[in-house]
């Protein structure tokens, strides 16, 4: 099947995304807590710098250069080794 990646995202309210993902699901995701850092620091502070947003190699990038980790944006980490959920 291949690895699941961002096929398309539409920015919403706050600093949340929906992600359309290879795969065909759709999910939503806060990006808040991940925009860390100076490259991140526009992005933070300005609506329509985050809005700016474009789908580049299967993840999130913007036009200063700034992408995230398509496994943490998917996963919140690494992806699943396998399709077997945890018993917790």
């Amino acid at each position: 099947m291949g690895l699941v990646r961002i096929a398309a995202v539409v920015p919403l309210d706050g600093r949340r995304v929906q992600l359309t993902l290879t795969d065909g699901r759709v999910i939503e995701r806060d990006l808040e807590p991940m925009l860390a850092g100076p490259v991140f620091e526009d992005i933070r502070r300005d609506s329509v710098r985050f809005a700016e947003m474009r789908v580049q190699g299967g993840t999130l990038a913007w036009p200063n250069g700034a992408d995230l980790c398509p496994d943490v944006l998917i996963w919140g980490g690494l992806p699943p080794a396998d399709s077997v959920s945890d018993a917790a």
